[in-house]
């Protein structure tokens, strides 16, 4: 989630710098309702067995050296209150998975308890049900072949099942991650205009850039940041790949930090390629556009492994 981007003011519209205006208020957007999708699928799943908390720590770290940084620097206020709010929302969401983590444990360990205690009593009556079909010559075969076929009848229908849930809830979804990605681009180019309309957002001439360098320790932070960002998405593409399902995880959640990521970049590029002006931004450059290859692999872990729905469908 990088803010940094110091600009300063000038009267001058042009048509790169208006790109640059839209594609960052478009980024805001995204990081303001990034972590809202995953928050809506920890509650309707009630756990949060998909995201790993490593993640999610890593994450924070990296908002916190952003916010350090920003304040280091002395940005504007609306930066450092944006990059307030992301350490606010990853409190939330991991306090969220914590919660659900510890609920989730407790009643496993109450189930594995009465299921233990159970046991002994359940074996018996089992064994003697067994016995009394012994004195009965083909009964004992004609019932289990019976059974066997209706059991693979069940499992047929299950299947069949699955995969017509699978579709359905597949197709639903991409158009329901579209129209909110739509949504998010409209919000955000709405924002950009009525801001620059009333003065709240007004162009920067490119021969100002050469001023607007960083304290080395804010340029420090930003590279820690950068790092923080590039690291995070490993150990829940490592989690995806061993459990070899992305089941618990908002492919949205996903989708508005490519989105985020991207128009960031590019909100930074298309108001200036000044060398000045590029290495100042690098750091966050670099937070930005390369997290999002990692953020296409988890795209194609989504495609190869599936949400769970499938198997979830198949059980029941």
């Amino acid at each position: 989630m990088p803010v940094f981007d110091v600009l300063p003011q000038g009267p001058t519209l042009t048509a790169h710098e208006a790109l640059s205006g839209v594609f960052g208020s478009i980024s805001l957007a995204s990081w303001i309702f990034l972590l809202v999708p995953q928050l809506v699928e920890n509650y309707k799943q009630g756990s949060a067995e998909g995201i790993s908390l490593a993640f999610l720590a890593v994450w924070f770290i990296g908002d916190i050296t952003n916010l350090a940084g920003a304040l280091w620097a002395g940005l504007v206020p609306t930066v450092i209150a944006l990059a307030i709010y992301f350490c606010f929302a990853d409190l939330i969401l991991i306090s969220q998975c914590l919660y659900y983590n510890i609920i989730n444990d407790r009643k496993s360990r109450r189930k594995s308890t009465r299921s233990t205690l159970t046991q002994d009593s359940a074996e018996q009556p089992l064994l003697s049900r067994r016995d009394s079909s012994i004195g009965l010559p083909g009964s004992h075969r004609r019932r289990s072949s019976a059974a066997s076929r209706r059991r693979r009848e069940s499992v047929n229908r299950n299947d069949s099942l699955a995969r017509i849930v699978e579709e359905e809830s597949g197709h639903k979804e991409w158009i329901k991650n579209t129209v909110s990605i739509i949504g998010v681009c409209i919000i955000g180019t709405a924002g950009w205009a009525i801001a620059w309309k009333t003065g709240v957002w007004v162009p920067t001439p490119d021969d100002n850039d050469a001023g607007t360098d960083l304290a080395p320790g804010a340029q420090v932070l930003g590279y820690a940041s950068a790092v923080c960002y590039l690291g995070a998405r490993i150990p829940q593409i490592i989690k995806n790949q061993r459990e070899r399902s992305c089941e618990g995880l908002s492919l949205l959640f996903f989708m508005l930090s490519l989105l985020g990521n991207a128009t960031y970049g590019a909100g930074i590029l298309f108001h200036s390629v000044e060398k000045e002006y590029f290495l100042t931004n690098l750091p966050w450059l670099i937070g930005s556009l390369g997290t999002m290859a990692e953020d296409a692999t988890i795209f194609i872990q989504f495609r190869i492994f599936g949400d769970g729905a499938a198997q979830t469908a198949a059980v029941v």
